[in-house]
């Protein structure tokens, strides 16, 4: 039964590589959201019009607490809760009391976050790890509240795994994302990713198209080397 750190680890590694694909695809423009339509879109030279938005809740600095989006008392339209109120199902069928609660103080999260942005993501992550969806947003709304957002839209889909961008999103987040268990993280995205995988005490093995990963880790399940074959791929 995962606990909200194991989600996390979970959602770590395939997480950053959709945050990286979503910025090769839109860049960075200015954003817009009418929750009433709904509609979440990208302005900017590539513009771009969501099929879909949901809203996870919102982080304010006030409070100090996050609170879920069917817990809000504004009121919004079940289209954009439906997938809040699973996570609120899934938390309570699984103990996550992160997921189950409707408002959640910042200290009762790991590490005692104190900026709404580090709140937004973690829970975020969290929710991505259990809806499979993996294309978030976070932005301000104001008193220095943030909102923490799912999209959906067909060009946010991963293109096939290549060597050069595994290698790439596996080395940015050993330098970058914090883990609980690095070696979780690993496995998560392996299998999320539809790599083939195989591991032992001490090492694993992820291998795709054209390309092979092997990673040692030490006692702690810390990354202790890794070596990348891309076997005729072409680095990038």
């Amino acid at each position: 039964m995962p606990t909200f750190l194991d989600l996390q680890d979970d959602a770590a590694l395939l997480s950053l590589e959709h945050q990286l694909h979503l910025m090769d695809t839109v860049g960075t423009p200015p954003w817009e959201v009418d929750l009433a339509v709904p509609r979440f879109g990208f302005g900017g030279d590539r513009p771009l019009t969501a099929s879909a938005v949901h809203l996870l809740g919102s982080a304010a600095p006030g409070p100090r607490s996050w609170l879920w989006s069917w817990a809000n008392p504004t009121g919004y339209h079940p289209e954009v809760t439906w997938l809040a109120e699973q996570l609120r199902d899934f938390g309570v069928e699984h103990g996550i009391a992160e997921l189950a609660r409707p408002e959640v103080p910042f200290d009762d999260l790991p590490g005692s976050p104190t900026e709404p942005g580090h709140v937004v993501s973690l829970m975020t992550e969290a929710a991505k790890a259990v809806t499979r969806r993996w294309t978030g947003y976070q932005g301000p709304v104001g008193g220095g509240t943030r909102v923490g957002m799912l999209i959906e839209h067909p060009s946010f889909v991963l293109p096939a795994p290549e060597g050069p961008r595994v290698s790439r999103v596996l080395q940015q987040g050993i330098a970058e994302l914090r883990f609980h268990d690095q070696r979780r993280g690993f496995r998560s995205y392996a299998r999320n990713r539809g790599l083939r995988l195989r591991e032992n005490e001490t090492q694993m093995h992820i291998e795709g198209p054209a390309f092979a990963v092997t990673t040692a880790f030490d006692e702690h399940g810390r990354v202790a080397a890794m070596t990348v074959d891309m076997r005729g791929a072409t680095r990038q």
